[in-house]
């Protein structure tokens, strides 16, 4: 049973993606990206149209920060791109940073 997420957002507009965690509502940290409620200065704050792209369910919060730390450190929107379309990678992913 998940705890905690690492999620994937896409701006049409930037044409980017945005890697996160969290442990709450995964509609409801998409709204507050797209509201800037975490500040102006931030990444998302650069665009309003984040939508979520792909959500990977993780057991423990640190968990899903490492593996939003792989995700970061491919600086790949193609990796992205795959992990959405093999489930496989993901597998991989969470019983590589399963411990």
């Amino acid at each position: 049973m998940a705890t905690s997420y690492c999620y994937i957002l896409h701006s049409q507009k930037l044409n980017r993606f945005y890697t996160g965690v969290t442990h709450v509502d995964l509609s409801d940290r998409t709204l507050k990206h797209n509201t800037a409620a975490y500040g102006n200065h931030r990444y998302t704050a650069k665009a309003d149209d984040w939508e979520l792209f792909f959500v990977i369910p993780c057991i423990t919060y640190s968990q899903a920060v490492r593996i939003e730390r792989h995700i970061k450190r491919m600086k790949s929107s193609a990796y992205i791109r795959k992990l959405a379309k093999h489930p496989e990678m993901v597998e991989k992913l969470l019983l590589k940073y399963s411990s």
